[in-house]
Formats: structure tokens, C-alpha cells, sequence
């Protein structure tokens, strides 16, 4: 394993959770960190980082803010623990670049087992898995050759946007428009793909137009020097 990689579990302080952490330690030669979810972290060395969501803390919206921090520093890579089965673990990666899941089910020898492997850079997840997702993705690629429910290119980018667990304001800034330009066009696709909120319309980006982009890929930040362009 590779001894210079950190890993960082990000959950909620507990005494299950403690024993769950001291058993690592002891296994795994590595830098183990806990955060409690919504706490702010800031690496402090420039080593890797595997990070280890505990899905029964971690909720979407703090998911999808590690997956848009994943996207943006080749250092850090995600994997999920605490997945209730198969199906769950689909829905999550079907939303998260993930590298490794773990269910409740594992035992702790086979969590070490995958963490080490992760460590080294491999995948962690069943073949099973896999299978469904190659299934999800061709699904996904089919789609995209077709009209998505008159969805305009504007409202397909702030649906991506959306996905990536962008506020309103940092869509605003992200395509040089005002806040309430952007809610009139969340009004707008919420009619279209007949959802009612962000979530609902986040999993429906999801399983018809695949994982959203890293945010900022595309589109610089107004307070960069670019003026303010139209709606």
C-alpha cells in the first residue's frame, strides 16, 4: 500500500464510529483523519487523499460538493461506505465519480481490504456493480442523441450546473446573469421535466443526462474581469 496517502473519513463522532476508526489505525499504515460532515478541510500536505463518505451522514447536497472538490484537485479521489445494497450503491455513483463503495453489510476485514487497494490506486466495487453501470452509461449515451423535453441549451446548462450542488447565486456568477434570471429558468425546467424541486430535478438530470460536469469547467467567475453577457 501506499504509505504516503492520507485517508480522510468524513462522519459523525460516535462510539461505533470510534472503534470503527481505532481498527483502521491499527490496519492500515496511513495518515487516518476524521471530519464531521459540513466541517471545512483544507489539506495540509500535498500527498493524496482518499476521502471515505459515510452515506449514513453525508447527505446529497454535502456528496455532491466532495464530488465538484474531487473534479478540481487530481489529489483527492472518493469512495463511499455505509451503502444499504447494490441498488443504492448505483443511485450513488450514478451521481458521484466514486472509486470504491462499501455496504453495511462488509465486515471490517473486507473494508481494510478494499481500502488498501484503493490506496494503490484500483477500483473497489463488485463486477456485478460494474456490469450495471456499463448498462447505465450506454443507457445514458443513447439518451443524449435525443430531445431532452425541450430543454434549451441555457436550461441544460444550469441543470448542469444544478447537479454539480450549485446555489442559485453561483449559477449567476458561473453564466454572468442575475439570480432572478436563473430562477425564472428553474421555473421553466421544473414545468418542462415535471418536477417540483432541486432534488427531484437533480435525479432526473442524472438518469437522463449522466453525471454533471466539474463546476467551472466551462464558464469563468464574473468577479474574473468578463463582462456581463445576456440571459
Amino acid at each position: 500500500m501506499d504509505q504516503d496517502k492520507n485517508l480522510l473519513l468524513v462522519t459523525s463522532s460516535s462510539p461505533q464510529c470510534q472503534l470503527f476508526i481505532d481498527y483502521l489505525r491499527k490496519q492500515l499504515a496511513c495518515t487516518i483523519t476524521v471530519l464531521p460532515p459540513g466541517s471545512e478541510w483544507k489539506p495540509r500536505e500535498i500527498q493524496p487523499t482518499l476521502i471515505l463518505l459515510d452515506a449514513d451522514h453525508v447527505g446529497e447536497e454535502l456528496m455532491q460538493k466532495w464530488h465538484a472538490r474531487a473534479m478540481e484537485d487530481e489529489r483527492i479521489s472518493l469512495a463511499a461506505f455505509n451503502l444499504l445494497d447494490e441498488d443504492h450503491a448505483v443511485q450513488t455513483l450514478s451521481a458521484l465519480h466514486l472509486r470504491g463503495v462499501f455496504y453495511r453489510s462488509d465486515s471490517l476485514e473486507m473494508i481494510c481490504k478494499g481500502l488498501q487497494s484503493l490506496m494503490t490506486g484500483e477500483l473497489w466495487m463488485s463486477r456485478s456493480l460494474m456490469t450495471r453501470m456499463i448498462s447505465f452509461l450506454r443507457r445514458q449515451q443513447l439518451n443524449s442523441y435525443r430531445p431532452v423535453c425541450g430543454l434549451t441549451h441555457r436550461e441544460l446548462e444550469i441543470i448542469g450546473l444544478l447537479g454539480s450542488g450549485a446555489s442559485n447565486g453561483e449559477i449567476a456568477d458561473r453564466l454572468f446573469v442575475s439570480e432572478h434570471t436563473v430562477k425564472s429558468h428553474l421555473y421553466n425546467i421544473f414545468r418542462k421535466i415535471d418536477v417540483h424541486n432541486r432534488i427531484q430535478a437533480v435525479n432526473w438530470a442524472r438518469q437522463n443526462l449522466g453525471v454533471p460536469p466539474p463546476p467551472d469547467q466551462h464558464y469563468p467567475r464574473r468577479d474574473a474581469g468578463h463582462p456581463r453577457g445576456p440571459c
